[in-house]
């Protein structure tokens, strides 16, 4: 069997066959990483992530996943191996009213775990476990479109992890988020990234990769990868930042005159 989770080769993307999302993408995954997607707005980290979760398959290249199987729309024809890849991997999309879709926030957490197999003893005890974790007991009861978009991303967030998958998948998880929810949820992806969970984020927010990632992969306005490396190593070249618009260049008025220095951070931007 393969050692990688994904195997990307040379994958290519276009939206109605027109407007290319992906251009030439090749990487690999092993088991247990925390990878890190960063980019500017546009240049295909959140198509990526979709991909990954088989939602969309590429023009051209190929996708291969768990032991070199490899991605189409006719491989999740087989309904063995469609079962097979859900239970495996978990998408935290960046809007999380796409996920969120029963009437309660209590049906939402337990729906996937049922719909894969557990048991409604397994799917309640994953419930009662996220909830008391993230802090959502009194939400349980309360309907998705009547909580703030922080309370939203946990709930989407526990929608995932309640399905107790080798792979999570998030799509800005903190976007938009106040300081304090942002710690929750990334003291919850380093949670499930040491328990052996393949964890691959998109984000803009520079301030949490050192913590959620071991290896970072930049996406350029090419929509390919440019670089890739450790997140010191990619956090700490302020002008590699800069060229590729993930630093802010602020002009600050002191009382000798103005002031420009750079800003590495995107947090609190949509992909």
């Amino acid at each position: 069997m393969s050692e990688y989770v994904f195997e990307l080769e040379n994958v290519v993307y276009s939206y109605l066959g027109r407007f290319k999302a992906l251009n030439g993408i090749s990487l690999k995954v092993k088991a247990g990483e925390k990878i890190a997607f960063i980019g500017a707005n546009g240049t295909g980290k959140s198509t990526l992530l979709t991909m990954l979760d088989a939602l969309i398959f590429p023009d051209t290249g190929s996708i291969k996943a768990f032991g070199g199987e490899r991605l189409s729309e006719g491989s999740f024809r087989d309904e063995r191996f469609s079962q097979s890849f859900r239970k495996k991997v978990g998408f935290v999309f960046q809007n999380p009213d796409v996920q969120l879709f029963c009437p309660t926030v209590r049906e939402d957490i337990v729906f996937g775990p049922l719909q894969l197999g557990a048991s409604d003893t397994q799917a309640r005890d994953r419930l009662a476990s996220l909830a008391k974790i993230l802090e959502i007991e009194e939400l349980l009861d309360r309907a998705p479109h009547q909580l703030s978009i922080g309370e939203k991303r946990k709930a989407a967030i526990a929608s995932v992890l309640s399905m107790d998958t080798d792979v999570i998948l998030l799509d800005e998880p903190t976007a938009g988020l106040d300081p304090a929810t942002t710690r929750h949820i990334v003291d919850m992806v380093l949670e499930a990234g040491s328990k052996g969970k393949t964890i691959i984020t998109a984000t803009h927010d520079l301030h949490i990769v050192s913590e959620i990632s071991d290896t970072v992969y930049v996406f350029d306005k090419a929509k390919t990868i440019v670089r890739s490396g450790t997140p010191h190593e990619i956090l700490s070249d302020e002008e590699f930042l800069k060229n590729n618009n993930l630093a802010h260049i602020h002009k600050h008025k002191h009382k000798d005159g103005f002031h420009v220095h750079p800003h590495t951070h995107l947090d609190h931007h949509e992909a």
